[in-house]
């Protein structure tokens, strides 16, 4: 007999872990439905409990949950016992998690459960165990085989559970009209929360920090300008203090190809007129795309009478993550 190799175990493990999700697909019906309008119907949060690695992934499942729309949290059955049953209310859910069904830990909180009227959704393997018929839905996460071959270690039980949180978050997430600008607000330190969420304004040089001339100021003075705010710009004001347009290292290399005569040379003769120009409430996301079509590192931030703000410039937006 060929003894299976690394590569053999895994792919088997795969392929039975594989199987075992195909066939919870038909278990997604009318008790699925029936969770999931008890859930968006409760008043308080959700609780999810399990023992072992059923509360390893009810963990998981509590913090998808919670990043989705559904305040949710997970409290350890043990503990509970010991303290921890404060911190569920009677206007609270609980989703209990055990393939068997008999984890004693979780039996020993269901009179607990009926005496405060919370409604329990139960995860398991056997529709006629004790947890299950204890539940007003159970939801079944049973499987044929683990993908251990000593058909003990939770493997393919527990990824079937894990599915079968994912596939309750995500049919809640939709329920609820849930978007990805609600999700950036419980993911502020991500990538896509700062996109989502992270405007100019928030990020944009202002005040002393803007380089600022006139139109009559001479080429050379505005050259300092821009060297010691250091961005590569300079803004141009007229005389009433309006926004007149820019001066750029590009337009210094341009005017250089032109052969402007630039001892005599003021802003008003080599400055851009009418630049482009952002709102500070635009999201920095948005303000990094137009940067990226118009091959510029620099922006002016305007209000909307046009009075010069702020700059924002590349360096910027890197800086605070959002790319």
């Amino acid at each position: 007999m060929t003894e299976l190799t690394h590569i053999d175990v895994g792919k088997r493990t795969v392929r039975m872990e594989y199987d075992a999700i195909k066939l919870l697909e038909d278990r997604i019906d009318d008790d699925f439905a029936k969770a999931c309008e008890l859930i968006l119907a409760v008043q308080g949060r959700v609780i999810v409990t399990g023992m072992g690695k059923s509360g390893h992934i009810g963990r998981k499942i509590a913090a998808t949950l919670a990043s989705t729309g559904t305040p949710a949290f997970f409290v350890h059955p043990g503990e509970a016992s010991h303290g921890d049953l404060g911190m569920i209310t009677e206007k609270d859910l609980v989703i209990a998690i055990s393939n068997s069904g008999k984890s004693t830990e979780i039996q020993a909180l269901l009179p607990l459960f009926k005496r405060m009227a919370i409604p329990v959704i139960s995860m398991t393997g056997s529709a006629e165990s004790p947890l299950a018929k204890a539940a007003l839905i159970n939801l079944d996460i049973a499987v044929e085989t683990e993908a251990c071959p000593l058909d003990l270690a939770p493997t393919s039980s527990t990824t079937v559970t894990l599915v079968m949180g994912d596939a309750l978050a995500v049919a809640l997430l939709e329920a609820r009209g849930f978007t990805a600008e609600d999700f950036a607000f419980s993911h502020p330190g991500g990538a896509l929360g700062r996109k989502l969420l992270l405007k100019v304004e928030d990020i944009m040089h202002k005040g002393s920090s803007i380089p600022v001339v006139n139109l009559q100021t001479p080429l050379s003075q505005a050259l300092v300008e821009m060297t010691q705010k250091g961005l590569g710009i300079t803004t141009v004001e007229d005389d009433n203090g309006e926004l007149a347009g820019v001066f750029t290292d590009g337009d210094l290399r341009r005017h250089v190809d032109l052969k402007t005569d630039l001892s005599t040379a003021t802003m008003a003769n080599v400055m851009t007129a009418n630049p482009k120009t952002v709102a500070p409430n635009l999201l920095a996301a948005q303000a990094l795309k137009l940067m990226e079509e118009k091959k510029i590192t620099a922006v002016i931030v305007a209000d909307e009478s046009h009075k010069l703000v702020g700059i924002l410039h590349l360096h910027d937006i890197l800086r605070a993550g959002v790319f």
